[in-house]
């Protein structure tokens, strides 16, 4: 693995050595999943995938959740447009807030997706930029009596607290209509099938449950210093053409922010996670 997978940074990140070809073959699939959970974040340089590409090579690797637009049978595209610009994506709005650290579908209901992917297509001049942390290292760096204080606990998510940190201005509106999505509850540290751990949290966090409210924000925002750290971070920097994904039970991510008319856009295909159990939870 070592001459195909060139680690980016100690902590997190390895680049691609593999033409095209050989990242579509399906023979590729479960070398590519390990890697994934060692490195946390994949970067296939300048490769260059069409959206048919994308999908198939996606779909090589797991169940990919439809979150494009419908289609006029009601079934719902794959491959969605990641823009801030609203004449490019109905999402525009909603997808300002990831400037946030974050982890995808923590507030959605049911197991977040197992894995992201996003090729470029079009760059911002400035800005634009994506960040990624590991949460299977910042896990793996707690001190033995906190990691056991952390695997008894429960954290409860929710779109509200989510656009929170990125749109405090919002209307009553706003905020009435985020509530009414609810809220979902996620263990704190998930097991993953081969036994790996992981913190599972982001500026989607409501509350740790069971917990007073000042000693689960104090005990978040401590989380969070500890996870962002500078060493723990990979920043990549796009070229058009370039491929990244990355485990979303053990990887948050945000985007530096970037103007809504610069044009920037990428594709995003998403593998559907499993279903998580009581207590320390299966991430997949």
């Amino acid at each position: 693995m070592a001459d195909r997978f060139v680690p980016l940074r100690p902590r997190i990140a390895a680049r691609v050595e593999l033409s095209r070809d050989e990242v579509l073959d399906p023979a590729f699939a479960d070398e590519c999943l390990a890697a994934l959970e060692q490195f946390g974040v994949l970067f296939f340089p300048r490769i260059e995938l069409t959206e048919d590409q994308q999908i198939a090579f996606s779909e090589n690797l797991g169940d990919v959740i439809p979150m494009g637009a419908p289609r006029p049978d009601g079934t719902r595209e794959v491959l969605f447009k990641v823009s801030i610009d609203p004449s490019v994506s109905a999402s525009a709005e909603y997808l300002k807030g990831t400037i946030g650290w974050h982890m995808d579908g923590l507030h959605d209901g049911g197991p977040p997706p197992k894995a992201t992917m996003l090729s470029a297509r079009h760059l911002s001049t400035t800005g634009g930029q994506t960040e990624f942390c590991s949460t299977y290292a910042a896990y793996e760096d707690l001190a033995a009596e906190e990691r056991q204080r952390c695997e008894s606990l429960r954290v409860v998510h929710s779109l509200v607290a989510s656009k929170l940190a990125t749109d405090p201005d919002a209307t009553p509106e706003d905020l009435a209509e985020r509530a009414r999505r609810g809220t979902t509850e996620h263990p704190l540290v998930w097991q993953h099938r081969s036994g790996r751990r992981s913190l599972v949290f982001g500026m989607s966090v409501d509350h740790v449950a069971d917990v007073p409210a000042t000693e689960g924000q104090k005990l978040v925002e401590r989380l969070w210093a500890h996870t962002t750290r500078p060493d723990n971070v990979y920043r990549h920097e796009w070229q058009v053409g370039d491929l990244v994904m990355w485990d979303n039970c053990g990887v948050m991510h945000r985007v530096i922010p970037y103007a809504p008319d610069s044009g920037r856009l990428l594709h995003r295909t998403t593998l559907h996670g499993l279903e998580r159990i009581t207590g320390v939870g299966s991430a997949g």
